[in-house]
Protein backbone atom coordinates (compact mmCIF):
# COMPACT_ATOMS: atom_id res chain seq x y z
CA UNK A 1 0.00 0.00 0.00
CA UNK A 2 2.98 2.42 0.74
CA UNK A 3 3.72 2.42 -3.09
CA UNK A 4 -0.19 3.48 -3.95
CA UNK A 5 -1.05 7.02 -4.92
CA UNK A 6 -4.47 8.74 -3.53
CA UNK A 7 -6.50 10.67 -6.45
CA UNK A 8 -9.69 11.51 -6.50
CA UNK A 9 -12.98 10.97 -8.79
CA UNK A 10 -11.84 13.57 -11.45
CA UNK A 11 -8.43 14.38 -12.25
CA UNK A 12 -6.36 16.66 -14.94
CA UNK A 13 -4.05 14.04 -16.69
CA UNK A 14 -1.90 14.50 -20.05
CA UNK A 15 -1.13 12.10 -22.62
CA UNK A 16 2.54 13.57 -23.61
CA UNK A 17 3.34 10.98 -26.50
CA UNK A 18 0.43 12.03 -28.19
CA UNK A 19 0.68 15.99 -27.44
CA UNK A 20 -2.38 16.08 -25.21
CA UNK A 21 -0.67 18.43 -22.36
CA UNK A 22 -3.96 18.14 -20.12
CA UNK A 23 -7.57 16.57 -20.25
CA UNK A 24 -10.05 16.59 -17.73
CA UNK A 25 -10.47 12.38 -16.88
CA UNK A 26 -13.26 11.03 -15.04
CA UNK A 27 -11.46 8.26 -12.82
CA UNK A 28 -14.19 5.30 -13.14
CA UNK A 29 -13.55 1.98 -11.08
CA UNK A 30 -16.58 0.26 -12.50
CA UNK A 31 -15.08 0.48 -16.09
CA UNK A 32 -12.29 -2.22 -17.03
CA UNK A 33 -10.47 -0.07 -20.05
CA UNK A 34 -9.80 3.49 -20.23
CA UNK A 35 -11.58 5.69 -22.95
CA UNK A 36 -10.98 8.77 -25.08
CA UNK A 37 -13.10 10.92 -27.23
CA UNK A 38 -11.87 11.55 -30.53
CA UNK A 39 -13.36 12.27 -34.08
CA UNK A 40 -11.92 12.11 -37.87
CA UNK A 41 -10.29 8.79 -37.37
CA UNK A 42 -8.23 7.42 -40.07
CA UNK A 43 -6.19 4.44 -40.36
CA UNK A 44 -3.34 4.17 -42.36
CA UNK A 45 0.04 2.14 -42.87
CA UNK A 46 3.05 4.23 -42.42
CA UNK A 47 6.64 2.29 -42.51
CA UNK A 48 5.52 -1.20 -41.95
CA UNK A 49 2.83 -0.30 -39.01
CA UNK A 50 -0.83 0.09 -39.00
CA UNK A 51 -1.35 4.12 -37.53
CA UNK A 52 -4.41 6.12 -36.80
CA UNK A 53 -5.19 9.91 -36.82
CA UNK A 54 -7.50 11.38 -34.88
CA UNK A 55 -8.72 14.87 -33.88
CA UNK A 56 -9.22 15.60 -30.09
CA UNK A 57 -11.04 18.67 -28.75
CA UNK A 58 -9.46 18.38 -25.04
CA UNK A 59 -11.55 21.09 -23.32
CA UNK A 60 -15.55 19.83 -22.80
CA UNK A 61 -17.43 22.72 -24.48
CA UNK A 62 -14.78 23.87 -26.13
CA UNK A 63 -14.07 23.82 -29.83
CA UNK A 64 -11.24 26.27 -30.20
CA UNK A 65 -9.14 24.44 -28.73
CA UNK A 66 -7.91 21.12 -31.82
CA UNK A 67 -5.32 18.66 -31.24
CA UNK A 68 -4.57 16.05 -34.26
CA UNK A 69 -2.83 12.86 -32.36
CA UNK A 70 -0.89 10.27 -34.17
CA UNK A 71 -0.59 6.56 -32.40
CA UNK A 72 0.25 3.12 -33.74
CA UNK A 73 -2.73 0.45 -33.03
CA UNK A 74 -2.34 -1.64 -30.22
CA UNK A 75 -5.45 -3.64 -31.20
CA UNK A 76 -9.32 -3.54 -32.35
CA UNK A 77 -12.00 -4.73 -29.39
CA UNK A 78 -15.64 -5.27 -29.08
CA UNK A 79 -16.30 -2.87 -25.85
CA UNK A 80 -19.52 -2.72 -24.09
CA UNK A 81 -20.71 0.36 -22.93
CA UNK A 82 -22.75 0.47 -19.54
CA UNK A 83 -26.00 0.62 -21.23
CA UNK A 84 -25.10 -2.66 -23.14
CA UNK A 85 -24.79 -1.13 -26.73
CA UNK A 86 -21.20 -3.12 -27.95
CA UNK A 87 -18.82 -1.24 -30.50
CA UNK A 88 -15.54 -2.06 -32.04
CA UNK A 89 -13.17 -0.04 -31.21
CA UNK A 90 -9.48 0.90 -32.50
CA UNK A 91 -7.42 0.66 -28.83
CA UNK A 92 -3.57 2.62 -28.73
CA UNK A 93 -1.19 2.23 -25.75
CA UNK A 94 0.03 5.28 -24.95
CA UNK A 95 1.50 7.18 -21.46
CA UNK A 96 -0.57 8.98 -18.72
CA UNK A 97 0.96 11.44 -16.29
CA UNK A 98 -1.14 12.01 -13.52
CA UNK A 99 0.48 13.45 -10.49
CA UNK A 100 3.66 13.28 -11.25
CA UNK A 101 3.26 9.75 -11.99
CA UNK A 102 3.80 8.92 -16.11
CA UNK A 103 3.00 4.88 -16.81
CA UNK A 104 2.00 3.23 -20.42
CA UNK A 105 -2.19 2.41 -20.50
CA UNK A 106 -4.15 0.73 -23.11
CA UNK A 107 -6.73 3.68 -24.60
CA UNK A 108 -10.07 2.79 -26.75
CA UNK A 109 -10.66 5.63 -29.48
CA UNK A 110 -14.79 6.30 -29.33
CA UNK A 111 -16.93 9.46 -29.33
CA UNK A 112 -17.73 10.87 -26.31
CA UNK A 113 -19.25 13.64 -27.36
CA UNK A 114 -22.49 13.35 -25.05
CA UNK A 115 -20.38 12.57 -22.47
CA UNK A 116 -19.40 15.00 -19.37
CA UNK A 117 -15.73 14.12 -19.82
CA UNK A 118 -13.51 13.95 -22.93
CA UNK A 119 -11.59 10.87 -21.19
CA UNK A 120 -12.41 7.85 -18.88
CA UNK A 121 -9.30 6.57 -16.81
CA UNK A 122 -10.74 2.53 -16.22
CA UNK A 123 -9.71 0.14 -13.42
CA UNK A 124 -7.07 -1.15 -15.86
CA UNK A 125 -5.22 2.11 -15.77
CA UNK A 126 -5.39 3.05 -12.11
CA UNK A 127 -4.11 -0.89 -11.27
CA UNK A 128 -0.79 -0.31 -13.53
CA UNK A 129 -0.31 3.17 -12.01
CA UNK A 130 -1.06 1.90 -8.48
CA UNK A 131 -3.56 4.72 -7.59
CA UNK A 132 -6.65 4.29 -5.20
CA UNK A 133 -9.85 6.33 -5.87
CA UNK A 134 -10.86 8.42 -3.17
CA UNK A 135 -14.54 9.33 -4.53
CA UNK A 136 -15.02 12.50 -2.03
CA UNK A 137 -11.88 14.14 -3.30
CA UNK A 138 -10.82 15.51 -6.85
CA UNK A 139 -8.08 17.08 -8.70
CA UNK A 140 -5.71 15.93 -6.02
CA UNK A 141 -2.61 17.62 -8.34
CA UNK A 142 -4.44 20.73 -8.61
CA UNK A 143 -5.76 22.92 -11.32
CA UNK A 144 -3.04 23.46 -13.12
CA UNK A 145 -2.91 21.63 -16.18
CA UNK A 146 -6.30 22.81 -16.91
CA UNK A 147 -4.87 26.48 -17.93
CA UNK A 148 -2.28 24.72 -20.64
CA UNK A 149 -4.46 26.01 -22.95
CA UNK A 150 -4.90 29.88 -24.54
CA UNK A 151 -8.53 30.36 -25.84
CA UNK A 152 -7.59 32.89 -27.98
CA UNK A 153 -5.44 30.95 -30.01
CA UNK A 154 -6.77 27.61 -29.68
CA UNK A 155 -3.84 25.48 -29.39
CA UNK A 156 -2.03 23.44 -26.27
CA UNK A 157 1.17 25.67 -25.17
Amino acid sequence: MENKKIIGWKEWVSLPAINIPAIKAKIDTGARTSALHTYQLERLSKDGKDIVRFNIHPLQKNTDNLIACESEILDMRTVKDSGGHKEDRIFIQTPVSIHGRTWDIEISLTSREDMLFRMLLGRTALISGEMIVSPELKYTAGRQLGSTYDNNCGQAL
